[in-house]
């Protein structure tokens, strides 16, 4: 399991820092109790200290105050700049990988629920595992020139508190663990259910998913609140050890200064002024703690999330080649070929070259290895041996990214965002005609259809249009962004002959243009469009 120190190691010595702050606000209260002690003791004695001392108090009231803001400030800022990190380091490490390691409602579930645990362990766990090394030794310390058995009580008392967090620790991480797993569970129901609502109604389904869903849910509360009873539970137990020791002081103290006990301090009776410090010592002392297991859940919760962070940093990584970056075209006439190549998968890509204004249809059984050839040919899968050049380069990292800026890639399963139509076929914002790229891409019917037409907003399931429509708008917007070659996964899968033919004419008109164009299809019609035919191998059992 990954540390989560090693989440939180670039904040280290800032957190010392702010550890430090605190622990100085901290020990400053020996001086407030040593002026509230000697106060007391000036009324019963007629002392004339007693302004002096309350001025003592106040202004280092005032400082500790200073002191813990100033530390509470800082540290939450670093808290969230851990979380902050974190999130982009995830979701940088999941925007190049092409295989999907998480769903994205699991990526949703860490990135807004669990990651911001993180927070807590830092803001409030870190802190206090840093004070109570330092604080009650302090504290100790300073009761031992006292009296030697308060300090002997605290001793005895104060290991008790990390010793019973440390024995719940296993069942608390468990528990928190469990809970994690249950929330990216009920993410992954709830984006499941909304994408499928259509067809729930549809089907009369509605019932049955909410009495699953309620299920899901009730087990998520179950879970929570079982890290909420090891939660109350370790702080109800510590509070019974720090009254029990606070107690203990206050007993010997009050029985000291009736002169019951004369054993324990130094030479001369406890005075008053002794033992109002030290029952004023004794709480404080017990605070680390105190803040310790309070925030011992913060501590599960945080190893929970970092577990499952490491599982995702030893699951196999397929890295898209470069970055994703704008940067300009590769520069010269379109120029494709491959040879001997092969992906990580055990996938062989035939060996072929295609030039300018070239069409070519990739064809196999399923399985085979269409799409994956052209993810290949896109760049966004990388090859365990064998080449692919591209216009007299090898396609590799580093122009991986503009050789893309020449081309436009149609999945089978089209993704349109939640923006408006204008701006998914205009993603530059250029303001130019879409009229041309429309209408080649027999698309104008479709946007005068809208109720908004350009302005309308189709969503991220493309709502308001159909399979067929969205690769036809697809389409469009490769003919307007000027690609030179156009990578098609089934553009006709699924599709009726009209809407078919619609599809296959408008490729047809990308190459009359100029355009390369690459599909991969079992459509024998869009085949039959090609210039040629390149077959790829059975895939052996």
């Amino acid at each position: 399991m990954r540390d989560v120190l090693t989440l939180t190691k670039p904040q280290a010595d800032r957190l010392r820092i702010c550890a430090f702050l605190r622990i100085c606000a901290d020990l400053l209260w020996v001086v407030q109790a040593y002026a509230v002690a000697a106060v007391i003791a000036g009324w019963l004695e007629d002392d004339d200290h007693g302004i002096a001392l309350v001025i003592l108090f106040a202004a280092t009231g005032v400082l500790r105050a200073l002191l813990s803001y100033g530390a509470g400030r800082l540290v939450f800022d670093l808290g969230q700049q851990v979380v902050q990190h974190t999130r982009r380091k995830l979701l940088d490490a999941q925007t190049v990988r092409l295989d999907a390691a998480l769903s994205s409602a699991e990526v949703a579930a860490l990135v807004c629920d669990k990651i911001p645990l993180l927070a807590p362990y830092f803001t409030r766990f870190r802190l206090a595992m840093i004070r109570v090394r330092v604080v009650p030794v302090a504290f100790v310390l300073i009761a031992l020139t006292q009296s030697w058995a308060v300090a002997i009580v605290l001793l005895v008392t104060g290991p008790l508190i990390p010793v019973f967090m440390a024995l719940i620790g296993l069942a608390a991480r468990d528990a928190s663990a469990r809970q994690m797993v249950e929330i990216g569970a009920v993410n992954r129901l709830l984006v499941d259910r909304i994408a499928a609502l259509p067809d729930i109604l549809l089907l009369g389904g509605f019932d049955r998913s909410r009495a699953l869903f309620v299920t899901r849910v009730d087990a998520l509360r179950e879970k929570t609140m079982a890290v909420l009873r090891i939660a109350f539970l370790s702080s109800t137990v510590l509070e019974l050890f720090s009254a029990i020791g606070v107690a203990m002081v206050a007993l010997y103290v009050g029985f000291s200064l009736l002169g019951e006990i004369t054993f324990g301090i130094w030479g001369a009776p406890l005075s008053i002024s002794q033992g109002v410090f030290l029952l004023l010592l004794a709480p404080d002392f017990f605070q680390p703690l105190r803040d310790l297991a309070a925030a011992w859940h913060d501590k599960a919760g945080a190893e929970a999330v970092a577990e499952e962070l490491a599982g995702l940093d030893v699951a196999p990584v397929l890295p898209i080649l470069g970055r994703g970056a704008k940067v300009a075209p590769l520069f010269g006439p379109i120029s494709i070929s491959v040879n001997q190549a092969e992906t990580f998968a055990g996938i062989n890509l035939p060996d072929f070259s295609i030039g300018p204004g070239e069409s070519v249809a990739l064809t196999g059984t399923s399985g085979s290895g269409k799409s994956t050839s052209l993810t290949a040919l896109a760049g966004l899968l990388p090859l365990s041996c064998g080449r692919i050049t591209v216009m007299g380069q090898i396609l590799n990292a580093e122009n991986a990214d503009a050789w893309r800026a020449r081309l436009t890639l149609m999945p089978q399963h089209i993704h349109i965002p939640d923006t408006t139509l204008s701006e998914f076929l205009d993603p530059h914002g250029t303001k130019a005609d879409l009229g041309p790229a429309l209408r080649i891409a027999h698309a104008s019917d479709i946007v005068a259809a809208l109720p908004h037409g350009l302005d309308t907003r189709l969503g991220e399931l493309g709502a308001g249009v159909s399979g067929g429509e969205a690769r036809r708008l697809l389409l469009a917007r490769a003919f307007f962004s000027g690609a030179d070659v156009i990578l098609a996964d089934e553009p006709t899968a699924d599709l009726d002959a009209v809407t078919a033919g619609l599809i296959i004419d408008a490729l047809r008109r990308a190459q009359d243009s100029g355009k390369t164009v690459i599909v991969a299809s079992h459509d024998p019609l869009l085949i039959d469009a090609m210039d040629r035919t390149v077959g790829l191998p059975e895939v052996q059992a």
